[in-house]
Formats: C-alpha cells, structure tokens, sequence
C-alpha cells in the first residue's frame, strides 16, 4: 500500500469539504477491523473541549462502516492529562487529544500548534493552518516526536482568569500565583508572577485550599463547570496569551502509517468537523454561562493599560530571545509573525471597524 505523504502538502486537503470528501469513502467488505485507543488530557465534565474527541471517534466509525473504532479515555485514566503528547510519541496510546502548548518545556515551539501570547484569533489560526503554511511547519517540527499532528478545535478568544483580589496595576501581579500554562505563563513571570500548570481537575482544589491565588482555564461555560467563581469572584478579560488557542489531535506515525488510505481520509475528516464544531459550540455557550455568572456576583474587569502593555512588551521580548537559540522556534516564529503581521492589518481594515461599530455605537 502507498501512503499519502501527509507531512507535504496537507494543509489543502484539510480543508476539502467534508460533505464532498466523505461520499468518496468507500470501505471494501474485507477491510480490517481497527482498535485505537484516545488519550485526552481533559475530563468528561467538559463537554464541549473533551467532546472533540468524542466527535472524532463518532464520525470515524460512521466513515468507516464502524470498522475503524477509536475509544476516548479522558485525562488520567489511561495516563496524567499533562503526558498524552508522551504517550503517544512512545506508542502508549495510538492517539491523542491535548493542548500543545502543555509542553513547552520540551521546546517553545510547542506554543505555535496551540496559542502565542498576542497572537492569532481561532479565524486567523484556522487560516495559518489550513492555508497559510502553518500546518506544513508543525507538520516538520512533530515529525521529530514521532507524531502527525492535526488541528483538534479551538475555544475561541479566553478569559484572562479568576483573582481573589483585584487587579489595580502591573505592581499587583509581584508574588501572586496563578495557574497559567505555555507561553502566557513565562510572560507572568517576567511581570513577577509565580505561574503553575496544572489540568483542569486539579485547578478547582488548589484554588480552595490557598495553593493559588488566581487560575485561568477557558471561558464562561467551562468555568462555570468548574466553580472557580466561588471561590474567586473577580473575572478577568481578555486572555492575551490565547487570542484563538488551538487543540490538537496527536497520532503516533507509525500507527498512521499502518493505516488503510482510506482510514487516514476518514480520520482526517473527522478532525476537521471536530475542529469547526468546538468553536461554533463555545461561540453559542459562552454568553448565557457569561450572564449566569454576573448573576452570581461575578466581577467582570478588563486588565489594567499598564498589565497589557507590559504582557506585550516582555513577550516580543521573550520570543526574540528564543529565537536567537532555537533554531525551530526561529523557523516558525520568522514565518508565523509574517503571517500575523498580515492579518492584522486585513483585520483592522475590515473586520476591526465593523465589530466596533456592532459592539459600540448605539
């Protein structure tokens, strides 16, 4: 069998329509049988970021006549939310659900398949992804893990987090600690945070007992789940560190590799609807959760001027610095930053002054 060379030229089948794609499916009566197991680094409360997966191993099945099976583990079950990368590097697991930005320890590259601190919206993501090169550099860099990489849902702009106590000045952030994963949470401590990664299930306790002071996760809907807003009832915006985060779907290469072609089509197709789907879900979720929170006693504040302008300034500083020692930071930072540079002035040409006359002018 011939694979398809996913590594060149993926990002134009990805987003082939999935209604023309999947007529094309045709599964042979003799073709095998195949069980994968999925690690996901999120727990079953969340529906909507742990249901991506879900989604997944849904419509492949349905692709694939159900002889392609893919069975979701959430976050601990099969290994610790923070390990799924791990897991599915070594063979552990065939396949994997997580936030790649978990895992900038290993390389600050990482941050590029998930979020950048001021950088891409979850549109302008899709679009570096899909269409403008951004799948390709991932792609090459992934290859070094032994995994093929594929977008897995995006939650759109987040909340900046839960405080216990307000937020005035930059001066207030000295000592505060707070679970902030990636690349937003180096940026918290060059303005003299203590920043903590920790996942989902965990971030509730150590709020409780005093271990944190202050947490972000996602949004209204899901922290809500979470309860953060008993415990700290000032509510943060906006996320600077995730302008439109990204998850990701991890597949181990030789595992893909072993694939029928048509297993492979079927899988990709099923990661791009669970792509397109997460997003629309939190799109329609987030404002009634938003207002059942403010009903709560829920602050909302935007960050102080001087918090935003000084977040932005450490971290072009921060990525310049990794830039001039890691070589694969550079390569994806040089052409990433072109692509945001431009986007941003299409954005502020078109779509800028159309929301602001929406949200503003009454």
């Amino acid at each position: 069998m011939q694979r398809r060379d996913f590594i060149k030229g993926a990002a134009g089948a990805g987003l082939a329509s999935v209604a023309a794609v999947a007529p094309s499916l045709a599964i042979a009566a003799d073709a095998p049988v195949i069980n994968w197991r999925l690690a996901s680094s999120f727990p079953k409360s969340l529906d909507t970021i742990y249901g991506a997966a879900e989604t997944l191993s849904r419509r492949v099945a349905a692709l694939t006549n159900g002889k392609f099976q893919i069975r979701v583990f959430a976050g601990g079950e099969l290994v610790p939310g923070l390990q799924v990368l791990d897991a599915v590097q070594n063979g552990t697991v065939e396949c994997g659900h997580t936030a790649s930005y978990y895992y900038v320890g290993k390389n600050m590259a990482f941050a590029f398949d998930c979020a950048v601190p001021f950088g891409l919206t979850a549109r302008q993501q899709n679009s570096w992804m899909y269409a403008g090169g951004g799948m390709q550099l991932m792609r090459d860099f992934f290859k070094s893990y032994n995994i093929v990489q594929f977008p897995g849902g995006n939650t759109g702009t987040q909340m900046g987090g839960w405080f216990r106590h307000e937020i005035k000045s930059l001066a207030d952030l000295k000592g505060l600690k707070m679970r902030i994963p990636g690349l937003g949470g180096k940026i918290m401590a060059k303005l003299g945070a203590v920043p903590q990664t920790l996942p989902g299930g965990d971030i509730y306790p150590a709020l409780e007992r005093g271990a944190l002071d202050a947490a972000e996760w996602v949004g209204p809907y899901d922290d809500e789940k979470l309860g953060f807003y008993k415990i700290a009832k000032h509510y943060y915006y906006p996320g600077w560190w995730e302008g439109g985060p990204q998850l990701s779907f991890m597949v181990n290469m030789q595992k893909w590799a072993a694939l029928p072609e048509a297993y492979r089509q079927a899988f990709e197709v099923a990661t791009t609807e669970a792509n397109m789907l997460m997003l629309a879900q939190y799109d329609a979720k987030n404002p009634p959760a938003m207002m059942r929170l403010v009903q709560q006693g829920v602050k909302l504040h935007a960050f102080p001027k001087d918090v935003m302008l000084a977040a932005r300034r450490a971290a072009f500083e921060i990525f310049d610095e990794e830039a001039a020692k890691n070589p694969a930071f550079k390569t994806i930072y040089t052409e990433w930053k072109k692509f945001r540079d431009s986007e941003i002035q299409w954005f502020k040409v078109a779509e800028a002054p159309y929301q602001n006359f929406l949200y503003y002018v009454k």
